[in-house]
């Protein structure tokens, strides 16, 4: 989870049959290529979907379930969405803990709220103890 002055930068998935949790609020982020760490993992997708290059990553926790793994971490996000090139995704955002915890985040582009992700509202629960 990337933060910016108290908001966190959330992803909007496509509206594509086949993919994870579609037409969600989710993490930037993806899946691990052969002899990748879930750092390095992340670097690169970071890169690919919005254009940006993070600074230190702190490993924060681990979620396994039968489907899938997933490794979260937390940054710091040092440049403001207008800096940055969606290139995966339909909308990207900065949302509060409040709004996440309402389980639905507005999106600009659509003019409407839409859910969260599953994973999304696991790293919420996780922020709502401790911050």
């Amino acid at each position: 989870m990337l933060e910016c002055d108290g908001l966190w930068l959330l992803q909007l998935r496509d509206d594509v049959a086949g993919i994870v949790h579609p037409g969600t609020w989710g993490l930037f982020g993806g899946h691990l290529d052969p002899g990748e760490s879930p750092e390095q993992a992340l670097r690169r997708e970071l890169i690919e979907e919005i254009g940006w290059t993070a600074g230190p990553l702190a490993p924060w926790f681990d979620h396994h379930d039968p489907l899938r793994s997933a490794h979260f971490f937390r940054g710091h996000l040092d440049v403001t969405t207008d800096e940055l090139r969606l290139m995966e995704g339909q909308d990207l955002t900065l949302a509060s803990l409040e709004e996440l915890a309402s389980g639905q985040v507005h999106s600009p582009r659509l003019g409407h709220a839409r859910p969260l992700a599953p994973s999304l509202q696991l790293a919420v629960q996780r922020l709502q103890m401790v911050d």
